[in-house]
C-alpha cells in the first residue's frame, strides 16, 4: 500500500500521530492513553505533487489525483490518498508508488492545508519475463515481452509464446487500453493469436488462428463483465492412425464467429484457498454471425465456502452447461467431463460418450462437489511453507450426455450419475492456481466411462 507519513503543525496536539503516550511513574497507576479521532481533525489538500514522471501524460495524472481535493478531514485525506495510489497502480505504468503527507507551506497555504506527494518509478519501455500458466490440466512455460505505457496513458502491447508439456504451443500479441477514470472502469483489448493443442483422449489436434476483441468492466466492486467478439479459423486434424471414424468426420478447417458475455461475482476472501464467501460465473455465447458454425452455448459455475471449525473449510461447488446446435457444431465445441480438475476418479475426458475408446463429448452436463479443506495433520506450524498446503477430502458427482444420439430423453440421460470420493493434499501455486494429489475411488460409473482409481495428479486455476 505504500508508506504514509503524517506531520502536523507545531501548534497541533499529538504531532500528527494516531495516539500519544504520557510518561508513567513506576509507583503510580497507569494513565489511560487518549486517542485522536482523525475524522474530527479538519484538513484539506492544498497541493498534490507527483515526482518521477517521464512518459506518463499530465492529463491522466490530474484526473486521478483530483479526488484528493475533495477531502474534508485528516482521515478522509488518508483514505483518498490510498485510493489514488491504488488507481495509479492499476494503470500499469509504475512499479513503485510511495505516498507522503505533510503540512502545507509557502504561498497559498491554508491553516488546515496539507501537501500530498506521490513518488513513482515508471516501468521500463520494454519488460521481458518468464512465467508459468495452467490450462486443461497442463502446465505451460510462457515467454513474454511487453511494452507498458506506450502512449503515456496506460496503453500496453504484449507478446507471449507458451509451450506445454503435451506438445501444445500458443502465440499471441495483445494491445490493451484502460480507461481508469470512466464510469465502470472499462478496459479494451485486442488479441491476435495462434493456439495449437493436442487432445489424445479424443484423438485429434486443434489449431486455432483468430482475433479476440474484449471489453472488460466492473458494475460493482465484486462484479466483473467481459463482452467479447472472437473470429477464428479452426483446423481439426487426426492425431494418430487409431483415431475413430466419428472423430475423423469432424476434421478439417472451419470458420467461426462468436459473441460472448461473461459475468463473474466474487465475494470470496481469496481465490485459491478461500475460507468464506461465494463465487458465481455465468458465460453465454452465440456463434453464427458469420462463419460455418452456429450454436448457442451457456455455462454456469458456482462455489460457496463456509468455515466449520478451527482452520476447517467446507466448500460446495457446482457447474452445468447446455449447448444447442444449429449447424456446423463439431466435437471441439462439445463439453467434456472427467479428470483431476473436474470429476476426479475418472480419466481426463473420461466421462460421457465415447467412440472406440475416444471421448466425443456431450451437449449437456452437470456436476457438483463437496470438499473439506484443512491444515496438514502432522504439522504444528501453520506458517511458512506449511501455509501453502491443505489436506483435502472430496465427494464429486456429475453427468455428461448427448441425449439426441439415443432414445433417452434429456432428463433420463442426465440422471445417469457418476460418483467418486477421495482424499489428498493440495498445494497453492502463487495466487492463481493450485496443485492436487488425491487418492480417488470411483463409486459409480456408466457404460463407456473410463475410470481412474488410485492416485491422481492435477494442476489448474479452477477446480470443481
Amino acid at each position: 500500500m505504500g508508506t504514509v507519513h503524517a506531520k502536523a503543525a507545531d501548534n497541533e496536539v499529538g504531532g500528527g500521530l494516531f495516539e500519544f503516550d504520557e510518561p508513567i511513574e513506576l509507583d503510580e497507576e497507569p494513565i489511560p492513553k487518549p486517542t485522536i479521532k482523525l475524522d474530527g481533525v479538519r484538513a484539506r489538500v492544498d497541493r498534490v505533487h507527483v515526482d518521477g514522471l517521464n512518459r506518463t501524460k499530465d492529463d491522466i495524472i490530474k484526473s486521478t489525483v483530483d479526488e484528493l481535493f475533495h477531502a474534508t478531514d485528516f482521515e478522509d485525506v488518508i483514505l483518498k490518498a490510498h485510493k489514488v495510489r491504488r488507481a495509479l497502480d492499476s494503470m500499469g505504468c509504475f512499479r513503485d508508488i510511495g505516498v507522503f503527507i505533510d503540512v502545507s507551506s509557502g504561498p497559498g497555504a491554508t491553516p488546515e492545508g496539507l501537501e500530498v506527494t506521490f513518488q513513482v518509478k515508471e516501468l521500463s519501455r520494454i519488460v521481458g519475463g518468464v512465467n508459468t500458466t495452467v490450462s486443461e490440466n497442463e502446465g505451460n512455460l510462457v515467454l513474454g515481452v511487453k511494452m507498458p505505457n506506450v502512449l503515456g496513458r496506460g496503453e500496453k502491447i504484449q507478446a507471449e509464446y507458451s509451450m506445454g508439456y503435451r506438445s501444445s504451443s500458443n502465440f499471441s500479441v495483445a494491445a490493451t487500453k484502460p480507461y481508469p477514470h470512466k464510469p465502470l472502469v472499462p478496459v479494451v483489448s485486442a488479441t491476435v493469436y495462434q493456439q495449437n493443442h493436442e487432445y489424445p483422449w479424443s484423438g485429434y489436434r486443434l489449431l486455432d488462428r483468430g482475433l479476440l476483441m474484449d471489453l472488460a468492466f466492473k458494475s460493482s466492486t465484486a462484479t466483473k463483465h467481459n463482452i467479447q467478439w472472437e473470429g477464428m479459423v479452426r483446423d481439426t486434424s487426426v492425431l494418430s492412425k487409431t483415431t475413430s471414424f466419428k472423430v475423423r468426420e469432424s476434421s478439417g478447417p472451419q470458420m467461426k464467429s462468436v459473441i460472448r458475455h461473461i459475468v463473474a461475482v466474487d465475494h470470496r476472501d481469496e481465490g485459491v484457498f478461500p475460507t468464506r464467501g461465494t463465487w458465481v460465473q455465468f458465460a453465454s455465447e452465440l456463434a453464427g454471425l458469420g462463419g460455418g458454425v452456429a450454436n448457442l452455448k451457456t455455462e454456469l459455475h458456482a462455489q460457496a465456502n463456509v468455515p466449520v471449525a478451527d482452520s476447517l473449510v467446507l466448500q460446495m461447488t457446482g457447474a452445468l452447461g447446455v449447448l444447442h446446435d444449429v449447424f456446423g457444431t463439431e466435437i471441439p465445441d462439445h463439453f467434456f467431463l472427467g479428470g483431476p480438475t473436474t470429476l476426479r476418479g475418472f480419466r481426463q475426458r473420461g466421462v460421457g460418450p465415447h467412440c472406440d475408446g475416444q471421448a466425443t463429448g456431450g451437449k449437456t452436463y452437470w456436476a457438483a462437489g463437496v470438499h473439506v479443506f484443512g491444515p496438514l495433520p502432522f504439522t504444528s506450524s501453520r506458517n511458512g511453507i506449511a501455509a501453502l498446503f491443505r489436506s483435502h477430502a472430496f465427494l464429486n458427482m456429475g453427468c455428461l450426455a448427448q441425449p439426441e444420439d439415443s432414445s433417452l430423453s434429456t432428463l433420463e440421460a442426465l440422471s445417469a450419475v457418476r460418483v467418486s470420493c477421495g482424499a489428498g493434499v493440495a498445494l497453492r501455486i502463487g495466487r492463481a492456481a493450485r496443485l492436487e494429489l488425491n487418492y480417488c475411488v470411483p463409486l459409480k460409473a456408466a457404460q463407456g466411462d473410463v475410470a481412474a482409481p488410485g492416485l491422481q495428479f492435477g494442476v489448474g486455476a479452477t477446480f470443481l
